[in-house]
């Protein structure tokens, strides 16, 4: 290392210049970075020269990288870290005043800004942007690529925190309610006068106890012949699905899209606040939700729903654009995928006399099963059901197989490897699942664990659900007995390395069908999957999505909330990275795959793609503690 040179006043125009183009200080006024700048001074580091050692004491410099690579080692010697241009290190260890873990080695010839650790904790002080972007940095940065995402989309949007605000500022009026034993007649005169098309009924405590609404009177009172004198709780939807007043609309829009309802009433502690209704949400934007599940619902020729999952397309499309996160949009894609399977099923089922009287659950697997899907998606579906006969299998069988070609005719190919209800291994009886289910636990071979991946996320999508749930239940139970399984899992998700390079930020595959990419489903956020599994496992959680197995482990696994809220932004990060690279495949023509070459990437969501690889690092790191691999 050279000795370090303090920045002459003739470069500090350039310096600024140069770190305004990087977050955090482009967000930073110019005055804070002036300050920033007239206390940095630069320093070489030759190739292999170590920065900066582990310690006990709080290190006295923050390293802000000018030009070159910097890894960061563990003591063992492993890199777990490379950093690149305009990143700074160690903030960790400034910010919680303890000493630096890692060992941090110049990976080529590095220039550094170097600020001293006081200068440092007084720009925190000063700035809000600093200091925002230091204590949240990869939030800070997804914020800062939704906003890029916007622009770059063009839309010219009215409210871009649309689907954040809360549900309460869509209410226009005072909520329609009524006591249950009011007579339909009186509450239909309610609603006429009041205009509205639902009628919550309440308890003594104006807790919503059910809801009728414009469409429930035509089929269960005006066709059914019921009399107006009967009380609106024999007509009612009980137990209706309700949210909280301050839940974000896009909360609604979820449930909306999950349940095929058109109105939820919001309460806060319980009482009923407010009603709002798929026009409501609408009105925010010209979406298509209401048009595709109503169109799913009336369709009576399976031959139509191609042009429906084409629909969904087009709306997961919009909605990418109009910048919803990934966790909401993955949701929406695959509940109204759920939509258009559901309605496949029942008029294969319905048309099917073999099948009446049967017990039997439609399971969704995979992405589908985590209600993780994106905008290519293959089929993973099996199907368990109560005990059979040969022929009522046969006949379960030949069901299975139309609705698997109905799926691939909609834009849901047929699974490679016949991951399918309509293969016999993956059709069968309650028992016979259990007795697979074990042998994979006990067994523990490569092939075992690969189907475990697969099959632990199944979830009931249509039919019996009660044979779903018990199967799950006695699954969490089997799982939680034989540890050396999980033992086995952690060590076969730990093969599974996010491709973070030493020299380049990223090691790229030399495939010759995906050359010089990355494999965003595999390599990105199959790491958060895996993990989020075996810690829903250990913990005996019934969830199969991600992110909410993750929430719903941190607590039994002691798991940070800071740390877990990292884990989530980043595993969203790259389902939102697939998203978008997949939109602009579907634009261009090609099949949208998972392989994305990073050179493509802006600066902005190249650093935060290794930021979000460094976190999938850091779950792979609490696995490898947590089973001692």
């Amino acid at each position: 290392m050279t000795d370090t040179i303090p920045l002459a006043n003739s470069l500090h125009r350039a310096t600024l210049d140069a770190l305004r183009r990087q977050a955090p200080f482009s967000a930073m006024p110019e005055d804070e970075v002036l300050w920033l700048v007239q206390r940095l001074s630069v320093a070489y580091f030759a190739q292999d020269t170590a920065l900066l050692e582990p310690a006990d004491a709080p290190p006295e410099t923050l390293f802000i990288i000018k030009q070159g690579t910097v890894s960061g080692d563990t003591a063992e010697g492993q890199t777990i870290l490379q950093l690149a241009t305009g990143e700074m290190f160690p903030l960790g260890a400034l910010l919680a005043g303890r000493g630096a873990a890692n060992r941090y080695v110049a990976a080529t010839d590095t220039f550094c800004y170097l600020l001293a650790a006081a200068d440092f904790h007084t720009l925190l002080a000063r700035s809000t942007a600093f200091n925002d972007f230091c204590t949240r940095r990869i939030a800070s940065l997804l914020e800062d690529s939704q906003r890029a995402v916007q622009a770059e989309y063009a839309l010219a949007l009215d409210d871009d925190s649309r689907f954040a605000r809360p549900l309460a500022s869509l209410v226009q009026h005072a909520p329609l309610s009524t006591p249950a034993d009011t007579p339909l007649a009186n509450a239909l005169a309610a609603m006429d006068a009041a205009r509205v098309g639902s009628v919550v009924v309440v308890d003594e405590t104006m807790q919503p106890i059910g809801i009728l609404t414009l469409k429930d009177v035509l089929a269960r009172v005006t066709l059914a012949g019921v009399p107006l004198a009967t009380p609106i709780a024999d007509v009612m939807t009980p137990q209706p699905a309700t949210l909280s007043a301050d839940a974000p609309v896009a909360d609604a829009l979820v449930l909306m899209a999950r349940q095929g309802i058109h109105h939820i009433p919001l309460v806060r502690e319980g009482r009923l606040v407010g009603v709002v209704s798929e026009k409501d949400v609408f009105a925010l934007r010209r979406l298509s939700v209401e048009g595709i599940t109503a169109a799913i619902a009336r369709s009576e020729d399976a031959a139509n729903l191609p042009a429906r999952a084409h629909d969904i397309g087009d709306l997961a499309h919009s909605l990418l654009a109009q910048g919803m996160d990934a966790e909401n949009l993955t949701a929406i894609i695959s509940s109204l995928n759920d939509r258009l399977t559901e309605r496949i099923i029942t008029l294969e089922s319905e048309a099917d006399a073999a099948l009446v009287g049967l017990r039997w659950c439609w399971l969704a697997l995979g992405s589908e099963g985590r209600m993780e899907q994106t905008l290519a998606t293959d089929q993973d579906n099996a199907l368990i059901f109560a005990a059979a006969d040969d022929t009522q299998r046969d006949a379960l069988l030949a069901f299975a197989r139309r609705v698997n070609h109905r799926l691939d005719a909609c834009g849901f190919p047929l699974c490679k490897g016949d991951i399918m209800a309509s293969n016999p291994k993956w059709c069968l009886p309650q028992a016979d699942w259990q007795q697979q289910f074990t042998q994979w636990i006990d067994h523990g071979s490569p092939e075992a664990l690969l189907h475990a991946s697969i099959f632990f996320d199944f979830r009931a999508l249509t039919g019996d659900a009660a044979l779903a749930l018990d199967l799950r239940a006695w699954l969490n139970r089997a799982a939680q007995k034989n540890p050396r399984f999980l033992h086995q899992m952690a060590g076969n998700a730990l093969r599974n390395r996010p491709p973070l390079g030493v020299v380049r930020d990223f090691v790229l595959s030399d495939d010759n069908a995906h050359p010089h990419t990355i494999d965003l489903k595999l390599n990105g956020a199959t790491p958060f999957v895996d993990a989020a599994r075996i810690f829903a496992l250990a913990a005996g959680s019934q969830q199969t999505n991600t992110a909410k197995r993750l929430r719903e482990a941190a607590h039994a696994l002691h798991i940070p909330d800071a740390e877990l809220a990292d884990w989530n932004r980043a595993f969203h990060f790259l389902q939102l990275l697939r998203l978008r690279h997949q939109h602009g495949q579907q634009r261009a023509g090609i099949p949208p795959d998972n392989h994305l070459n990073p050179d493509t990437l802006n600066p902005l969501d190249r650093r935060i793609l290794k930021e979000a690889l460094r976190q999938a690092r850091k779950v792979q790191a609490r696995l490898a503690m947590d089973y001692k691999l």
